[in-house]
């Protein structure tokens, strides 16, 4: 990968960067991963949770989810596994602490039809503060929720930026590896 630039990350504020997400009339759509919003390393290179110490694509890895450690630029391989990302609030920041309690608001709405249509066994929404803001849950907790969406389940995992300092990777993929467990039962 071409080394990116202070400019080149700048540039890419504001962009919009694709879900990864199968057709699911099959029902093949497991597990829907859910990130806050798009980081500007993500934006720039259209691979989902690509800045180096993001701990997304080990945990997925560690927890069972996929056989091998993929890299974000091999993020097309999760529909096979039944996987999906797609996240609250589309336009790419720097931190998402640039984003207005609105935005949240209207992402969970968003998230809510885009859930409704593709119809994953699972929404895994990837920050509880995220999830709180969004569907104006103030007492959620990391684990399953009470929330259906549609047919879906969801549940609220870590935040797995490396500034997430309260989970390792180690913890990170155990709780992932719950939800794991419980989208094979269903």
């Amino acid at each position: 990968m071409t080394r990116l630039t202070p400019a080149d990350l700048e540039a890419a504020r504001d962009r919009l960067v694709p879900d990864v997400v199968a057709d699911n009339a099959d029902g093949g759509l497991r597990v829907l991963f859910c990130g806050i919003n798009p980081g500007l390393m993500t934006a720039a290179t259209g691979h989902h949770f690509a800045r180096p110490g993001n701990r997304f694509w080990p945990v997925l890895h560690l927890s069972g989810f996929t056989p091998r450690l993929l890299k974000p630029s091999e993020q097309g391989e999760l529909p096979s596994y039944g996987l999906g990302i797609t996240n609250v609030v589309a336009r790419a920041t720097a931190r998402a602490d640039e984003l207005s309690a609105e935005e949240y608001r209207e992402g969970g709405r968003l998230l809510t039809a885009k859930v409704e249509r593709l119809r994953p066994r699972w929404l895994a929404v990837v920050g509880v503060t995220a999830y709180r803001a969004a569907f104006g849950d103030r007492k959620a907790v990391i684990g399953p929720q009470e929330r259906l969406i549609g047919v879906s389940r969801v549940w609220v995992l870590p935040n797995p930026s490396g500034l997430n300092a309260h989970w390792t990777a180690a913890t990170m993929a155990e709780e992932f590896g719950r939800l794991r467990t419980a989208a094979a039962e269903t």
